[in-house]
């Protein structure tokens, strides 16, 4: 079952509101009046009555105590900062499986929580950023990947492993091998926009044949930095692969701009302690 926790945290937070401004509007001024009644009928009154007359129901006790976690949780995560942790390979060598990472949630643009219409103009992505989205086949996924292709943009990827956005080769640099899960990989250092970072490519995968797509307005083209072990834009129409059909990422499937690792954490069972030594920012 997938749960949509931004809805959750939206109702639980008007739920909560709701409460508190019952108790302020109503509740409240009932036990003001109740307890100033009490104390007119008699000379000295109980000190036990008096906080029995102005106890708080428990269900607005808890609502007014957790209104202002929850609101200041929902501002954040809603408008600021995001944390996601790597479910997969997909992004390796920048980003391993089990980093958790920060995403910048202003950086696109201010979009309201749950419908993510957008409301306040900040930034587009650039050639380069590495982004969380929304999977466009299943909204209720988070992806993450980097942006190759602005909208308007041309962009190709050959059958020998290269690179092209409109018609011009991106800048790579070999670094060396490494071995790996599908064998040993070739490491490079790639120069997308201004963003220099490293890539993998498996040394004996071919993945597809040379293709060449262009961005429609609106949209992004994402790939991964380990290209053979990714699932991404390039999969756009490849009626051999259906399952795997997503394409281009539309701007409203847009989360945010991730911008750090501040904790790495590999093992699902919680056997090892967290890793610190890959906290930094990313590129």
């Amino acid at each position: 079952m997938s749960f949509n926790f931004p809805l959750i945290l939206v109702i639980a937070v008007a739920v909560c509101g709701a409460l508190a401004l019952l108790d302020l509007l109503v509740l409240a001024p009932r036990r003001r009046a109740a307890i100033a009644a009490y104390e007119g009928q008699v000379g000295e009154p109980d000190e036990q009555v008096l906080q029995g007359l102005n106890r708080e129901p428990l269900l607005v006790e808890y609502g007014k105590s957790f209104f202002p976690v929850l609101a200041i949780v929902l501002v954040l995560r809603s408008f600021l900062l995001e944390p996601f942790q790597i479910p997969s390979g997909s992004m390796k060598p920048t980003l391993e499986v089990g980093d958790f990472i920060l995403v910048n949630k202003f950086a696109y643009g201010i979009r309201l929580p749950v419908i993510d219409t957008k409301i306040i103009e900040v930034g587009n992505p650039q050639r380069g950023d590495v982004m969380v989205f929304r999977y466009p086949s299943n909204p209720s996924i988070n992806y993450i990947k980097r942006v190759v292709g602005l909208p308007g943009d041309t962009v190709a990827y050959t059958a020998d492993k290269r690179l092209l956005v409109n018609g011009q080769p991106v800048a790579e640099q070999f670094l060396g091998e490494e071995e790996g899960s599908l064998g040993r990989s070739l490491l490079y250092k790639e120069k997308l926009g201004e963003i220099e970072h490293m890539i993998r490519k498996q040394l004996r995968r071919n993945i597809m044949p040379g293709r060449q797509w262009t961005v429609p307005q609106g949209h992004y083209f994402m790939m991964g930095d380990n290209r053979d072990d990714s699932n991404d834009s390039r999969y756009w129409h490849d009626t051999h692969i259906p399952q795997e059909l997503w394409g281009m990422v539309p701007d409203q499937n847009i989360v945010g701009k991730a911008f750090a690792v501040w904790l790495s954490w590999p093992d699902p069972k919680l056997n090892h302690l967290p890793n610190l030594s890959r906290v930094g920012l990313i590129h």
